[in-house]
């Protein structure tokens, strides 16, 4: 029986998985959890064979999850779900320790795939996803702007971009407000951009975040 754990903060999506898993004879869901901060203590606690973790969830910022949940069982396959396109976000999910990512517009079609892939040890990879994987080893010097930051510089940016404030994003990522404004000079330094007005920009262009 392969044990899954469920982070997800909307009630409809943790239903619908519900639904497509209850149908599979050797999977069965063992609890769910609705922020970071659950999904951390729920894997801990119940060590599932497989975690499916949103990666827009009150907490902590979705990556530090992935590596929290790694750090504490390195074992344990993690599999992102995502409302944003696999071009987006799949490569550094999988660099950052991901066994897979799916966009929910998929789920319903590849993840009993997925999570069987996972639970075996394996990565689950798209064929999309494998290409854009081998483009990025061969054209290392056509990356885009965004895919030259780290994680946590990556993370800081994609809070700017939605508008956060210093403060908002300092409390939310645990750091100190000045730290946060370094962290915000270098990412403007390194995509070569002089305010927030164009990194709002170039999220919304690259689908990085929603144009609400």
């Amino acid at each position: 029986m392969i044990h899954i754990l469920v982070a997800d903060d909307h009630f409809i999506v943790r239903a619908g998985l519900q639904k497509i898993i209850a149908d599979i004879a050797d999977m069965e869901i063992v609890d769910e959890a609705v922020d970071g901060y659950q999904a951390i203590e729920k894997s801990s606690r119940y060590k599932p064979d497989v975690v499916i973790l949103d990666i827009s969830m009150p907490g902590p910022d979705w990556i530090d999850v992935l590596k929290m949940i790694k750090q504490e069982n390195p074992k344990l396959p993690v599999l992102i779900l995502s409302v944003y396109p696999e071009q987006q976000y799949a490569v550094r999910a999988i660099r950052s320790g991901a066994s897979g990512y799916l966009t929910k517009d998929k789920a319903h079609d590849e993840l009993i795939t997925a999570i069987r892939k996972a639970a075996e040890g394996g990565r689950y990879i798209s064929t999309g996803l494998a290409e854009q994987m081998a483009d990025l080893l061969e054209f290392k010097s056509d990356l885009l702007p965004h895919e030259n930051l780290s994680d946590r510089e990556f993370s800081v940016m994609i809070m700017l971009a939605k508008g956060d404030s210093p403060s908002d994003i300092a409390r939310h990522l645990c750091l100190s407000p000045k730290t946060v404004s370094t962290y915000r000079s270098r990412i403007l330094d390194k995509m070569k951009m002089s305010g927030n007005a164009q990194l709002i920009h170039y999220a919304i262009k690259h689908n990085l975040v929603e144009n609400e």
